[in-house]
């Protein structure tokens, strides 16, 4: 019997929120030979990536490694400075905070889930609300996502920080950065954070397998006491790598040439501010796209959207899985899923990580010949409104919100 299905030739495009596109050079690394973990070359390597990944996270603390994904070092972020029964705050702004929150409950935590509408941000003025009212300071620990990836929408964490100042309540400030770090401007130090959790396979450039905390020393004062059950994810046996370079246990060996590599790309070449830029300018124009398609971005704030990824809302007669379905087969390009409460409401793009001003040319061309084929209400005219943008040269682009 004949083949029917569609011969694709060419590049996939993966234009989901993560995992993303991975550079060939960073592959090319990944895939030089295994050394030993135990030995002057392993050392040197361990040293210089945890020191490139303090330039990320732009802080002077401390940062762990682990071969995990990011669920691990979310679980690392609670089981190093919590105790059972202990009481934390956590607020619903999406699929990945309401995951979160599940894990702190089978910890063992008592957990204060704030309810949301997966539209909006944490909001500060409801963060000092609730602190100052915990006159007893019985909330240990307020977690956060920072970008939160079934939504795109992402929290104001400067503004988060000075709502607990203003409470003056001592609890742990606990911030998910997996789809927003070295892709949004994030600051560790400044914006007081004691614990940051990331991921390899987002703004990293990296397949899954890596995941990060970042420890503020109130943290590590903190693990001290903290009676979670732990033993692989113990920051103790690891606070040692950023000095000698070696881990307690076999690392992902291969994976840190790949992370050495990309925060080479990072850091060095193009530079964290470039970064952002580049990120802010490409998700601006995705907007605008969408816009000019007559459809609506998910997200009900302005100065919440997200520069990693655009949630596009399809109208309630059309399956938005089906959509991303017809875009597959018809052109091979992959876009991210709606999640939970958003499964098959919203489709998300993905425009974050090794990505240029072509790649998302591409990108919003083929989701606007996949309206078309779908039969989607819109108007044509996103690809050129994006262009409008692009066509500018990137250092004239100055980023709103």
């Amino acid at each position: 019997m004949k083949n029917t299905a569609a011969a694709h030739t060419g590049r996939h495009f993966l234009q989901i929120p993560g995992p993303t596109n991975v550079p060939d050079r960073v592959l090319l690394a990944i895939a030089m030979p295994t050394i030993d973990h135990r030995g002057p070359e392993f050392s040197a390597l361990g040293q210089e990536v945890v020191a490139g990944m303090k330039r990320v996270f732009q802080t002077e603390d401390i940062v762990v490694i682990y071969p995990s994904s990011g669920t691990g070092a979310w679980e690392a972020a609670l089981s190093n400075t919590l105790s059972p029964g202990d009481h934390v705050i956590m607020f619903e702004t999406g699929h990945f905070a309401t995951l979160w929150r599940r894990m702190a409950a089978r910890l063992g935590l008592e957990v204060e889930f704030v309810p949301g509408d997966w539209r909006h941000g944490v909001d500060p003025a409801l963060v000092e609300e609730k602190l100052s009212a915990d006159r007893a300071h019985r909330l240990k620990a307020v977690c956060v996502v920072h970008n939160e990836t079934s939504t795109g929408i992402a929290s104001r964490i400067a503004e988060i920080r000075g709502a607990i100042d203003r409470a003056r309540h001592p609890a742990l400030f606990m911030v998910d950065t997996i789809s927003s770090l070295a892709s949004i401007d994030y600051r560790h130090d400044a914006w007081k954070v004691d614990v940051t959790v990331g991921g390899s396979q987002k703004g990293l450039m990296l397949p899954p397998g890596l995941g990060f905390n970042a420890v503020s020393q109130k943290a590590l004062a903190a693990h001290k006491t903290a009676r979670l059950p732990r033993s692989y994810w113990d920051w103790e046996a690891m606070l040692e790598t950023g000095r000698t370079g070696f881990f307690p246990y076999t690392p992902a060996t291969n994976l840190l040439f790949g992370l050495r590599e990309a925060l080479k790309m990072l850091l060095e070449e193009e530079g964290l501010p470039a970064v952002f830029r580049r990120h802010a300018r490409h998700a601006e124009a995705t907007r605008r796209a969408v816009a000019a398609w007559g459809l609506d971005v998910w997200g009900a704030d302005p100065r919440e959207y997200s520069n990693t990824l655009t949630a596009v809302l399809l109208p309630d007669a059309f399956d938005a899985d089906r959509l991303r379905e017809i875009i597959l087969e018809a052109f091979d390009m992959s876009l991210g899923t709606g999640l939970g409460k958003l499964k098959g409401k919203v489709f998300r793009i993905g425009h974050l990580g090794h990505f240029n001003d072509l790649m998302l040319c591409g990108t919003l061309a083929g989701v606007e010949m996949g309206l078309h084929r779908a039969g989607v209400p819109h108007r044509a005219g996103g690809v050129s409104a994006a262009l409008e943008l692009l066509s500018s040269v990137p250092s004239d682009f100055a980023p709103t919100g």
